[in-house]
């Protein structure tokens, strides 16, 4: 049976608190036999930052198409600041960047965006919402005309172009170049400096990494981590091993070290993943090589994604 509709207690918060301003209750959607999100359970506070992420399949953009109302959950219940989806997007809480559609063509960028603030029940002025976007040098540029990449900074200027309290993306830097990416990201770190909740789902993690205070992690519809980038990678349980070999390298021997999860061997340069970085290294000394250029560190949210998600399938595949 489908739920939509928050609770007395949902839309209070608890204890008098203001309700969060995103919470799923134990959501779960399916297209036939393909269960997308199952039983997610997920809250949001003010002022966050949070990166979604997920391998293809993980259930983001049901996630987000249900944040958004633009799909009802088969059970549990969607709420945004206490209310149902669609009554905060109509209030004008919520701004929106999403992969699907196209851009109105035959207008001139001003046009479009003066068009999403006419329409905006708590408008920005055009000229302010164009230079956040960073698209005041193309404003008389036709929408057809554009490159991906700003058309991806059009859509960024739809989504804010009124006082949101919650800014939704989806893969918001696809098709953008480095320094478009990079002021793209200092335009949202204003917008959460500003107290605005920012979620957004990416294939790039080195922009997680870098912009959110908060990275939840999905895998087939369900939360599989959830905390600072910092805690996601200590969750993986393993640090990374670099070095380089003079001697022959012996791929089997390298192999065989103690707590290795992976080894990447190119040329004379050996790369690794242990669970326990001391021990390897130690074993790798009692074997008589001479590693140069010792590297250990921490994992990069990446590679513990990649950990996390991989011991995750494991475990499944072996019930």
């Amino acid at each position: 049976m489908t739920s939509t509709a928050p609770s007395p207690a949902a839309t209070r918060g608890s204890h008098g608190a203001p309700p969060p301003v995103v919470s799923f209750q134990q959501v779960t959607k399916s297209y036939g036999t393909v269960r997308a999100v199952s039983g997610l359970s997920l809250e949001l506070r003010a002022g966050q930052t949070v990166a979604l992420l997920g391998p293809n399949g993980a259930g983001k953009s049901s996630t987000l198409d249900l944040l958004l109302g633009l799909r009802t959950p088969d059970s549990g219940s969607v709420s945004l600041f206490g209310t149902t989806p669609q009554r905060a997007i109509e209030q004008g809480k919520v701004g929106a960047m999403l992969q699907s559609g196209g851009l109105m063509e035959s207008v001139r960028v001003r046009e479009l965006v003066k068009l999403a603030c006419d329409l905006h029940p708590r408008p920005h002025p055009v000229d302010q919402v164009l230079a956040d976007a960073g698209i005041t040098d193309i404003a008389d540029r036709m929408v057809d005309k554009l490159s991906g990449g700003q058309a991806q900074r059009v859509r960024f200027a739809l989504a804010t172009a009124g006082a949101n309290d919650l800014i939704v993306l989806d893969e918001p830097t696809t098709g953008m170049d480095v320094s478009a990416r990079q002021a793209f990201w200092g335009s949202i770190r204003a917008q959460a400096e500003q107290g605005r909740t920012v979620l957004f789902a990416t294939h790039y993690l080195e922009d997680a990494d870098e912009v959110a205070d908060r990275v939840v992690v999905l895998h087939r519809g369900r939360v599989l981590a959830d905390g600072t980038a910092a805690e996601i990678k200590a969750r993986a349980g393993a640090r990374r091993i670099a070095f380089d070999l003079q001697e022959p390298v012996d791929r089997a021997a390298l192999r065989g070290l103690p707590f290795l999860t992976s080894v990447e061997i190119s040329g004379q340069t050996v790369r690794m993943q242990s669970k326990d970085p001391d021990a390897t290294v130690h074993a790798l000394y009692a074997m008589g090589l001479y590693p140069r250029n010792l590297e250990v560190a921490g994992l990069g949210l990446e590679q513990a994604f990649i950990a996390i998600t991989d011991a995750a399938s494991a475990e499944e595949a072996a019930r």
